[in-house]
């Protein structure tokens, strides 16, 4: 074998050894003799790194071994570094032509010498193979091993004194089963259920009850938590979710969770310790005597009650201190438990890799000088031809790596290096690895580099202790590229404070729409959101059209938004003239103002490659526009309705045939229509009304037909669609939708949400609707604030608290300007220390009518005028005051940017109008980002 990699025990020392085609290298950890260890399990973990540090290639390669202690959480942590210089620094292992074997090697197999000694004895158990759980079971044969005769050795059993000190480890396939838990407390007036979860994923299963067609379920679903119930309500279940996304819990922190039920008809949830929502049921006790945690049997998850799960994931991450009724738990004590272990491995929880939904990005301030001796490199994945991958700017200063038509190209302040092939997006993982001298720059995609001499020679190093904030995946700023579709993963770089390791994205301060666990291979996970920092998003297909987002699934009808703006139409402030949400049409959506309107849904049945079955109701005035909407990765099969020129189109293929089915009639009347379309296995159908049926039959096998989530409603993601539909109508639907069912099965609430709001019923007027539902606007780079500006706009709000206005840098400086209970407040922080001015109304800032507020900056004074009553505030001189242009939210904000001194965290609910800085006026149709249920450029009259 020319290339290979093994673990041995050689003169009673741990040595690694390693051979990349060159010649064998060893690395031994002699600080420890084998001899010393204990008797029970120590961990044992291998880093490989290759570089390519200024044209000289080298592997980096790390060997850590920790021996823990069964009466204390103490450890004890050795570690033994390696470097190899030299051509053969990359490991090639072909799975065609690779063997893995543990313990000793078949009689017949021969060793390199290196590796020449007797089969080990004792006790091994894999753990993970980049980052992944692997396990002995999963062995393809084995030799001279009977696990009858000789018991595999016990795992570490720690010492339980409370639960609460003591962490379980859940790789995703095992559960915890608590029988009989009244055992311990007894269900009462008051029943609480209390957790603790650390993980960086995005869907899990954290609770689980059931009894006949009963149950009680507390899921994670894109890391906020959903908590659905039936004790044998009339009603049907009942649904509990972070609906305002409150709390965000895949951060990979330990989050305290808590589910009180009162008076056996209240059930409320409270996450670490703050009360996030509560929800009425008939009064019903609780009727059940065990609990799953973690996850559950295959026999349960696909049962009756799966149509009741978000999904039949088991939870991946960290758990303790569970308890009912405030009684400890040992997990690993329970009978019924299976396949969970004590502890919190740390690698477990960090995100190495990334998924970018082609609007999302992350984003880190770090010391690393870019522009002198500087390397990166990492991995990315992708079916699509263009994107942002990674990005820095600042002044004059540029360095991005980007996809353009295939191809990979280094932008360093306008000297451009571009890869000589143009076919790295095929789906396959590929390697870059960039670097910056005094003078040269290289680009290396695989195994093929490229390079151009240094023009800023002169220039190189003139800021090597400073703090640099960079983006993966794409950029909130303005940019030529549109931001990154796929994975990104082990990226690294040459450090000013620290040695180079891989990036740990989970440490990333922003994280925008990107989903930090795991990489698909074919079909890309709904995005998180902040995620960030999950809850934002951001589009760049087309500049001026941008969008943002909300969450949850395919589910049975009954709940959702629709549900919560139902709660809001009757809802109103006691300081507010005007309910909190106008009056709208019941179950129904409106679209448009931003060219990428639209409702993404992340389960698709799985009859529907054999027939698939849409309904929807609709109204529009527009003559163009994206209706429905869903493909495969590369878009050869694909299924659409669209409206073109006011007819009704519904569009499909049929292997390499499209079928497209045409109304007559235009409908775009502005009157409401009932439309149903089927995809069969050989006919294509488009009913409209129930009068109106158009068919067309295809040929073609429908089983070679498969499509992909995620499903799009209303209008599509940026660059999607436009290799199957005319440009005019891949642009969002402008109007309402009601009534979605698919396959038989209504849709009630989406996975993410991109400028949607309520149908609103009545006249309208000019302006930007801010729904209670959240959301914000984010400006485009064009707008910044800065030391010196004028902002100067009008509200008219529905909520007499929430943010109106706020930006921050990455040196912890920022603006806020917010409502609370009436008062308008701008609380700056220049670097030295917070300082405010607030203006209070003798009449209702929320009573129905518009009112102007100014704001005016001139270096560290701050002026505020609201409807001409003026204060202002002189706060402490900063002589090493900077300019920041960074992002400028509008009528809200990310919870991961607020700072914990911004006691106002609620987004605005209402209207603003007329937003000007420096007397230019602001077009929030052109922003960067519009998240959540904003409604750009129409606004309910009051």
């Amino acid at each position: 074998a020319k290339n290979y990699i093994g673990l041995a025990i050689k003169n009673d020392h741990l040595v690694y050894i390693y051979n990349l085609g060159v010649q064998d290298v060893e690395i031994p950890l002699d600080a420890k003799p084998v001899s010393t260890w204990p008797s029970y399990f120590s961990i044992i973990k291998i880093e490989s790194q290759h570089k390519t540090l200024f044209s000289h290639n080298s592997l980096l390669q790390k060997m850590f071994l920790t021996v823990p202690s069964l009466s204390t959480t103490a450890e004890e942590k050795f570690i033994k570094k390696g470097e190899v210089l030299g051509p053969g620094s990359l490991l090639n292992l072909e799975p065609e032509n690779t063997v893995f074997y543990v313990g000793g090697v078949p009689p017949d197999f021969k060793l390199p010498p290196s590796l020449n000694l007797p089969g080990f004895i004792g006790c091994l158990e894999l753990a993970t193979l980049n980052d992944d759980v692997i396990s002995l079971y999963n062995f393809k044969h084995v030799y001279n091993i009977d696990t009858t005769t000789s018991p595999p050795c016990a795992r570490n059993k720690l010492a339980f004194t409370q639960s609460r000190a003591v962490s379980y480890f859940f790789d995703g396939s095992g559960y915890a089963l608590a029988r009989n838990i009244e055992r311990r407390g007894r269900f009462s007036q008051v029943t609480r259920f209390d957790i603790e979860v650390r993980t960086p994923t995005d869907n899990g299963l954290i609770l689980l009850m059931i009894n006949g067609s009963m149950f009680f379920s507390l899921e994670m679903h894109n890391g906020f938590l959903y908590l659905r119930y039936d004790f044998g309500f009339s009603t049907g279940p009942v649904l509990l979710e972070d609906s305002m996304k409150k709390a965000q819990i895949n951060d990979a922190k330990f989050h305290e969770i808590s589910i009180i039920y009162h008076n056996s008809k209240k059930m409320i949830l409270v996450v670490d310790r703050r009360h996030i929502k509560s929800v009425d049921n008939e009064r019903t006790a609780m009727p059940f005597t065990d609990i799953y945690i973690g996850g559950a049997p295959a026999e349960i998850l696909h049962s009756s009650i799966s149509s009741h799960l978000s999904g039949s994931i088991g939870f991946k991450g960290c758990m303790k201190g569970f308890q009912f009724q405030k009684k400890d738990f040992n997990l690993l004590e329970e009978p019924g438990t299976l396949g969970i272990s004590y502890g919190c491995p740390e690698d477990s929880l960090m995100s190495r890799k990334a998924y970018f939904n082609g609007e999302s990005f992350i984003a880190s301030s770090q010391k690393v000088s870019l522009f002198s001796e500087f390397e990166g490199g990492f991995n990315f994945r992708t079916l699509q031809p263009n994107g942002l991958l990674f990005y820095y700017s600042e002044g004059s200063d540029l360095l991005s790596i980007s996809m353009d038509r295939g191809a990979v190209v280094l932008n360093a302040s306008g000297t451009k290096i571009q890869s000589p092939d143009r076919n790295y997006n095929d789906g396959k993982t590929h390697f870059i690895i960039t670097s910056v001298t005094p003078e040269r720059y290289e680009l290396t995609v695989d195994d093929k580099k490229q390079s151009k001499k240094n023009p800023a020679k002169d220039r190189a190093g003139k800021s090597l202790d400073s703090v640099k904030k960079f983006y993966f995946g794409g950029s909130p700023l303005r940019t030529q590229q549109a931001n990154f579709t796929g994975c990104i993963s082990n990226a690294y770089f040459t450090r000013l404070d620290r040695e180079v390791e891989v990036e740990d994205f989970q440490q990333y301060s922003e994280k925008v729409q990107t989903s930090l666990y795991g990489c698909p291979v074919e079909s890309p996970p709904v995005a998180l959101l902040h995620k960030k920092g999950k809850n934002s998003s951001k589009a760049k297909g087309n500049r001026n059209k941008k969008v943002g987002r909300d969450k949850d699934k395919i589910s049975q009808p009954s709940t959702g938004l629709k549900k919560l703006y139902q709660e809001a139409n009757m809802q109103r402030d006691p300081q507010c003239h005007l309910p909190m949400n106008p009056k709208a049409t019941e179950h129904a959506y409106q679209f448009g103002g931003t060219a990428n309107s639209r409702q993404e849904f992340d389960h698709i049945p799985k009859d529907f490659s054999e027939r698939a079955q849409f309904s929807i109701s609709l109204k529009t005035l527009s003559s163009h526009g994206m209706i429905f909407y869903v493909s495969d990765q590369k878009e050869t099969n694909f299924m659409a309705l669209f409206v073109a020129h006011g007819r009704l189109i519904f569009m499909f293929n049929a292997g390499h045939q499209k079928i497209r089915i045409k109304s007559q009639e235009k409908y775009n009347d502005g009157l409401w229509h009932n439309v149903i379309f089927i995809r069969g296995k050989n006919t294509g159908r488009l009913i409209i009304d129930g009068l109106r049926v158009l068919e067309e039959p295809f040929g073609g096998n429908a089983n070679t037909w498969e499509v992909t989530e995620p499903l799009y409603i209303g209008g599509v993601a940026p660059g999607k669609a436009v290799k199957n539909i005319q440009i005019n109508s891949v642009y969002s639907f402008s109007g309402c939708l009601s009534n979605l069912q698919l396959n038989g099965r209504s849709i009630t609430s989406a996975s993410q949400t991109f400028s949607v709001t309520p149908c609103f019923e009545g006249p309208s007027e000019t302006g930007t609707y801010f729904s209670s539902e959240g959301g914000y606007v984010v400006l485009d780079e064009s707008f910044s604030l800065g030391l010196k500006f004028e902002v100067v706009f009008e509200i008219r709000p529905r909520s007499s608290s929430g943010i109106l206005l706020h930006g921050h840098s990455v040196n912890g400086e920022y603006l806020n300007m917010h409502m609370r209970n009436g008062q308008v407040t701008v609380k700056l922080n220049n670097g030295i220390r917070d300082f405010s001015t607030s203006v209070t109304l003798k009449q209702s800032l929320c009573d129905g009518r518009w009112h102007r507020i100014a704001v005016i900056r001139d270096a560290n004074v701050v002026q505020l005028d609201v409807d001409s009553e003026v204060n202002h505030v002189v706060g402490p001189l900063n002589p090493k005051a900077i300019d920041h242009r960074e992002p400028v939210f509008i009528g809200g904000v990310p919870e991961s940017l607020l700072t914990s001194s911004l006691t106002t965290r609620n987004s605005f609910i209402g209207c603003i109008r007329n937003f000007m800085i420096d007397e230019k006026p602001v077009s929030f149709s052109k922003a960067a980002l519009v998240s959540g249920a904003v409604s750009i450029n129409t606004c309910p009259a009051a």
